[in-house]
């Protein structure tokens, strides 16, 4: 009798064909399996004659055809039986919760499962099962231990009391999936916490290139909330607009598309892969730069991305931007992007998201000359208005007395600037006098 013979965990294959991906995909799904490629179904061994062909095609599929990455999961190894050379797979159940062949993608056709000695095509509900607790196992986030133990959560606490949401110091913890299975802070709470370790670095270079730094701001090491509204004030504060007075009525042109620019950076906040570092924004002479790390989510394709098809890489940091009311489930932000300038601004590889969002060459030509400017938040304020505006972009966390020995004026003046700074709808006030702080809005 045959020492090789099919079961639940073992598949034979006479020589190699591509159903191997199948195969592999189905045994990833279930509990795990031996490929033996060499050996005919009723058990006997016929060999493989080309065995490094054979084993570089098998390495592409692995590399190249199945999502997620599974290399980790298996391993190729050659028996010899009867003077013959056989390959072996050993493929472990996978550490996601789906597999899938690329080509079809996460669709019944493209995920499979091992049941008896057969592959079967996974049924819609299991498909949607398994779709969504990946999802929740892929939160990263909240395995990952924080870089700190001291963390504290005011900031965020006044973002959902302004929201209406009450939120209890006893709760908080648990309701936002602040500690791993451990009982550790994790990476999520650090980004939530009033602060943590994480930088959030701004860089203006001279030029097209990145050859030489005129400045360079951090606006990190806080809650990831205030970090946004910080970068958006600044946005609205760079957006130079030209006004054309000639005509009735008149005409302003800006810079660039402020809603483009503050949709790819909550998109770059809420999808980037936050275990390898902060996203980045660089500006140029041309152009504004915001780059994410990780590449698309899993299980998202090109198109997908494209048309808007909301695919989160980061779940409950989604859902906290949706709380606030700073981004949509609907995925428009993409397809707000494109309208404005077109598919070719995304620079998309296996590694990150690049987003290019061009200056407006007629604006940038005549503020150069300044010719009708206006300067975003600026429009409308005086000297001291300016100055107070400018150093809270930089930290809303400074106080009357801090900016009243910045800028050299009484704290009586800052104190007036701040009341009238609110009733021009520049700045708002989130939560108590003592507690709370100023947020420039646009």
């Amino acid at each position: 009798m045959s020492q090789y013979i099919e079961s639940e965990k073992v598949e034979l294959k006479a020589k190699y064909t591509d159903t191997i991906c199948k195969e592999i995909v189905a045994f990833l799904n279930a509990n795990g399996g031996r490929i033996i490629i060499g050996v005919d179904d009723n058990g006997n061994v016929i060999g493989v004659d080309k065995i490094d062909e054979t084993l570089k095609r098998i390495s592409d599929i692995i590399t190249m055809q199945i999502e997620p990455n599974p290399q980790e999961e298996i391993r190729t190894e050659l028996k010899f039986d009867s003077g013959k050379t056989l390959i072996v797979l050993f493929i472990s159940k996978g550490t996601r919760n789906i597999y899938c062949q690329k080509k079809y993608g996460f669709s019944s056709n493209g995920c499979v499962i091992r049941i008896g000695t057969t592959c079967k095509e996974m049924t819609t509900e299991q498909l949607r099962v398994r779709y969504e607790k990946n999802f929740y196992d892929e939160e990263y986030m909240i395995k990952k231990r924080a870089s700190r133990t001291d963390l504290s959560f005011r900031e965020l606490k006044i973002y959902y009391s302004e929201k209406g949401f009450h939120v209890e110091d006893s709760s908080i913890e648990a309701n936002f999936n602040l500690r791993n299975k451990d009982g550790e802070y994790n990476l999520l709470a650090e980004l939530l916490a009033d602060k943590n370790n994480i930088p959030f670095i701004f860089v203006r270079f001279n030029g097209v290139d990145k050859a030489s730094i005129s400045e360079r701001n951090d606006y990190g090491y806080g809650c990831i909330l205030s970090v946004y509204e910080k970068i958006k004030a600044r946005l609205s504060a760079e957006n130079i607009c030209i006004s054309d007075t000639t005509i009735r009525p008149r005409k302003d042109s800006y810079l660039f598309d402020y809603d483009a620019v503050n949709e790819a950076i909550l998109n770059a906040l809420v999808h980037n892969d936050w275990t390898i570092t902060e996203p980045q924004i660089s500006v140029f002479s041309d152009r504004r730069e915001i780059l994410s790390h990780g590449g698309l989510p899993n299980g998202m394709a090109i198109e997908d991305f494209y048309e808007g098809i909301s695919h989160p890489r980061n779940s409950t940091l989604m859902r906290i931007f949706l709380n606030m009311g700073l981004t949509e489930h609907t995925g428009h932000g993409v397809p707000t992007i494109i309208k404005k300038y077109g598919r070719e601004i995304f620079e998309i590889t296996d590694n990150y998201v690049k987003c290019k969002i061009p200056f407006d060459k007629r604006v940038l030509e005549l503020s150069s000359k300044n010719v009708g400017l206006n300067v975003g938040l600026n429009v409308g304020l005086n000297k001291t208005e300016k100055a107070v505006l400018k150093l809270l972009i930089g930290n809303s966390d400074r106080t009357a007395d801090m900016i009243a020995a910045e800028t050299g004026v009484s704290k009586r003046t800052i104190e007036r600037t701040f009341v009238s700074l609110q009733k021009k709808g520049k700045i708002e006030r989130m939560g108590s006098k003592r507690d709370g702080m100023w947020v420039v809005i646009q």
